[in-house]
């Protein structure tokens, strides 16, 4: 079921997915395309498996003039034989994933892009496809659907995508208008397939009676979205 009355090849075809050469699992679950300009020196991030990490960030401008800046995650391996440096237009692919960073205060969510591929560009003139995000994942939070002052129909759903070595990624994905009607009655396990582009939001935090911090948010906005199946039941 779509809300939007288009078929799902169609939708692929718009976002020209057809020519994706890279691992078959990111194309079947989670893929990223982003172009835009490196925002933020490479810096150690982390180790595993004795591999080592950086991170970044790419600023991706919307069509409005306002720019999203997205946190980068490169291998070290990628990033030398890439030679990318802050003020470089390029064209990133891979996943887009979240991990739990523990602190004394908690458990945060992070997410960023996992690149997989670089591909540096001469100018801005090359980009083709800014902002490309396809995920096929599994509602995992009941949606909240809310209306603002203004009208505007918002849901917000929270979606579980699988990974290898039997990993999730928790993806903030949200909705707008007619698309947040059609998502606010999904159920807990729904298999759904979303479309959209990565946005950055700041929004207020309230430290204290007293005090507010400015944050910064992820999350997918959703342009197209599919009810694939809900695992509760025998529909698809």
């Amino acid at each position: 079921m779509d809300c939007n009355y288009n078929s799902e090849s169609e939708i692929l075809n718009k976002f020209d997915l057809s020519n994706i050469v890279i691992d078959e699992n990111i194309l079947r679950n989670n893929y990223v395309k982003i172009s835009g300009t490196i925002s933020e020196e490479l810096k150690p991030s982390h180790e595993i498996y004795n591999e080592e990490f950086f991170s970044s960030r790419i600023k991706v401008l919307r069509l409005s003039n306002f720019s999203d800046d997205i946190p980068l995650t490169i291998s070290k391996r990628l990033a030398q034989s890439s030679n990318i440096k802050i003020g470089d237009i390029v064209t990133l692919q891979g996943q887009f994933r979240s991990y739990n960073n523990f602190t004394n205060v908690g458990s945060k969510l992070i997410l960023t892009v996992f690149v997989k591929e670089i591909e540096k560009l001469k100018s801005s003139f090359d980009i083709k496809s800014p902002n490309v995000v396809y995920l096929n994942g599994y509602v995992c939070k009941l949606p909240v659907y809310r209306v603002t002052p203004f009208g505007r129909e918002i849901a917000d759903i929270l979606l579980a995508v699988n990974r290898m070595y039997n990993k999730s990624d928790y993806i903030p994905c949200i909705a707008w208008g007619k698309n947040a009607k059609f998502v606010q009655n999904f159920t807990l396990g729904s298999n759904v397939k979303i479309w959209g582009r990565l946005q950055s939001r700041e929004y207020q935090k309230k430290i204290n009676e007293n005090e507010t911090e400015i944050r910064t948010a992820y999350e997918v906005s959703i342009s197209k979205i599919i009810f694939f199946k809900d695992q509760n039941s025998n529909k698809t």
